[in-house]
């Protein structure tokens, strides 16, 4: 079976989301290593730490907004029909889309202060724009998932991949 475009952008932004987990978990692991059992601390660990985290996080929205593995509250989708549950579906991603359109917007302006204000981290004196950077083209990932969510959702809900819906109901058999 070939797999679509959408699905290979879909598998790609997981990944990458992925390879940033392991990197903030051994920034952190060899951070407390290096401090415990030889006295020595990584230049600008911190800073390092706390912008890996933020570029996590906007990965991280990349990954669970396209899947549905985020938080959701279902009181009335539980009770509602198929149907109905496809329309609430349809309604919460477009939603979802426009909030995060915005937010990325705001981080993109986030992004071009801190370059134009050189920013640098504490101890090397590195810029910190590009971390910024990383992190608004993880949002732009989001964005781009949630559109494919969307565009798959109206016209196509048998390509959903949702981790709360067994297929039966997501296509409203």
């Amino acid at each position: 079976m070939q797999r679509s475009v959408m699905d290979r952008i879909i598998d790609t932004i997981e990944a990458i989301a992925a390879l940033f987990v392991g990197l903030v978990a051994a920034d952190i692991f060899i951070s407390v290593a290096l401090r415990r059992f030889f006295s020595v601390q990584i230049p600008d660990s911190y800073d390092f730490g706390r912008m890996l985290l933020g570029i996590l996080i906007f990965w991280g929205i990349a990954a669970t907004s396209y899947r549905g593995g985020h938080i959701t509250v279902d009181l009335v989708w539980a009770q509602a029909s198929p149907k109905w549950k496809r329309v609430i579906d349809v309604f919460a991603t477009l939603v979802l889309l426009f909030v995060v359109s915005v937010q990325t917007y705001t981080l993109f302006d986030k992004v071009t202060a801190t370059y134009h204000d050189h920013v640098l981290t504490y101890d090397l004196g590195l810029p910190t724009w590009p971390f910024f950077a990383v992190a608004w083209i993880g949002d732009v990932s989001a964005v781009v998932l949630i559109a494919i969510r969307s565009y798959r959702l109206i016209f196509h809900p048998e390509d959903i991949h949702d981790e709360k819906l067994p297929d039966s109901e997501i296509r409203g058999r």
